[in-house]
């Protein structure tokens, strides 16, 4: 789990404005995050279904946002993939 200045640095990194705190840059970051330490926190605790459980939601949450932003925003997505390190699966939009 996040600490509070941890989340409030990684906004400020992300963010769009000066007040930002909910833009889908931010979300994303924040997920990023989470993921990343419960993923460690799994390595560690393999039998933990419930941890595991709450890591998919949390990916699926930010595939959904990645997605909303590869629509709307798509310079300001492929900037944010490049910061995170993460990659793209599918490319190519449906329409």
């Amino acid at each position: 789990m996040l600490l509070p200045k941890e989340k409030q640095k990684i906004i400020e990194k992300h963010r769009v404005h000066e007040k930002d705190t909910g833009s889908p840059q931010a979300q994303i970051a924040l997920l990023t995050e989470q993921v990343k330490q419960l993923t460690g926190h799994l390595k560690d605790n393999p039998k933990d279904n419930l941890s595991r459980r709450g890591l998919l939601k949390m990916v699926a949450k930010r595939k959904a946002l990645t997605d909303y932003m590869r629509k709307n925003d798509e310079e300001g997505y492929k900037t944010l993939m490049k910061k995170l390190g993460l990659k793209k699966k599918n490319p190519v939009l449906k329409k």
